[in-house]
């Protein structure tokens, strides 16, 4: 039976790159970094949040095993383009950490922003890819029309 969410990818251009700015910008602890298959194999890294030890984000460069050279290559420049995004974080102070993060040099393409569900930011990533950072709302009504 499914117990829940391990581990979601997210695709990186660089992995050094993305392990600095997912760590040292964003507060993150890094989990795994290794190679799987000898010293040329794939790189394995993954980070998340310290208080959530059970869910894990994989920064994965898009190639083999899973994809041919040229399925890789339209990947990362969909990626580059900021195409995906790669999901929510949440917090409890979402202006704090938008100063925070601002400070540490994290590119925002939306300041925080009240919505139905919260109070939104997006970051980019130094991929390309954008991800919310949302403080939500206390009593969220599902019968609402969002839209």
């Amino acid at each position: 039976m499914i117990k829940g969410l391990a581990i979601a990818t997210i695709w990186v251009l660089d992995p050094d790159r993305a392990k600095e700015f997912y760590t040292d910008k964003l507060g993150l602890e890094a989990r795994t970094d290794m190679r799987m298959g000898g010293e040329d194999g794939m790189r394995w890294l993954t980070v998340g949040a310290a208080g959530q030890p059970d869910v894990e984000m994989a920064l994965m460069v898009p190639g083999p095993p899973g994809m041919g050279p040229e399925e890789a290559e339209a990947m990362k420049r969909m990626v580059a383009k900021g195409t995906f995004g790669a999901g929510a974080f949440h917090t409890d102070d979402v202006y704090a950490d938008y100063r925070m993060l601002t400070a540490r040099g994290v590119e925002f393409v939306q300041e925080p922003q009240e919505r139905p569900y919260g109070t939104e930011a997006i970051i980019r990533d130094d991929s390309g890819n954008w991800i919310s950072l949302t403080q939500p709302t206390q009593e969220l009504d599902m019968s609402k029309d969002w839209g």
